[in-house]
Order: C-alpha cells, then sequence, then structure tokens
C-alpha cells in the first residue's frame, strides 16, 4: 500500500478504447463517449490486477474484485471527481483515467476510513466519496 498518487499505464487495448473516446470527443465537440457502467468496472480491475498484481475474482463477486497476500480488495476506476461503494471492504483502491494512456492510484488503502467519510446512503443503495476526501485520507494513513 501506500501507493497514492503512482501513474500506471494502461494495457494497451485499454489505452485503444480511451484515445478512440478522445477521437470521438474531438470529432463531436460538446458530446460525451466516456465508457461506462460493467466496462470501467472490468476495466479498473485489470488495470490494477496488472499494476499491483492483485488476483482477480470471478466477476460480480460480492463487495471485493481481487485479492493479494494482504487479503481482499475492491477496485474503483472512475474519469471523474467521485466513486461510490456499496459496502465496507478490507482494501480499497481508486484509480483516476488521467489520460488515453495513464490512470492514477488515488487511493490503495484500507477500506474502512474511506467508508467512514463517504456520504451518506443515495437510493441507489450506495455511497459517494470524492477523490479529494481519499487523497486526505491516503495522506493520513
Amino acid at each position: 500500500m501506500g501507493r497514492s498518487g503512482l501513474r500506471v499505464k494502461l494495457p494497451e487495448p485499454v489505452a485503444r478504447i480511451y484515445r478512440a473516446t478522445a477521437d470521438l470527443e474531438a470529432m463531436y465537440p460538446g458530446r460525451k463517449f466516456t465508457p461506462d457502467g460493467h466496462m470501467v468496472g472490468s476495466i479498473g480491475e485489470v488495470i490494477a490486477a496488472e499494476a499491483l498484481s492483485l488476483q482477480l475474482y470471478p466477476a460480480s463477486q460480492p463487495i471485493h474484485d481481487a485479492y493479494d497476500d494482504d487479503g481482499d480488495v475492491q477496485i474503483k476506476l472512475t474519469a471523474g471527481n467521485r466513486v461510490s461503494m456499496y459496502a465496507c471492504c478490507h482494501r480499497l483502491v481508486v484509480l483516476r483515467i488521467v489520460s488515453p494512456e495513464e490512470a492514477e492510484i488515488v487511493y490503495d488503502g484500507p477500506g474502512q476510513p474511506a467508508w467512514d467519510a463517504a456520504g451518506k446512503m443515495q437510493k441507489n443503495g450506495q455511497r459517494p466519496i470524492s477523490l479529494y476526501q481519499l487523497r486526505n485520507i491516503a495522506a493520513e494513513v
């Protein structure tokens, strides 16, 4: 742990997706082509697995997406400024896409402090937390 702020290279097939997104947005100003949903979740999982030597659980595993010798890991990816959590987790890794080629590890630490700092439960059953808050928690942990 303690890798907050570290930049990691995106796997080439993932980089192609984000380059295509940037190309589409340049061709059609005012339109967003941000990948979302299951695709972003899976992208985040493979980026974290490669960058942090994690083993992935099968898809749709409740709460945790991967594990290593230190235990279970929940992985979140965003191109924005916040993520949402369904439940507290053992370890939380949050990545942010910073370019079509790179992601930043915003948070890699215990899940409890992030869960405690997250906002109120939304109607969709998730609690949001800003990347700013996660960076502050990372600096304290």
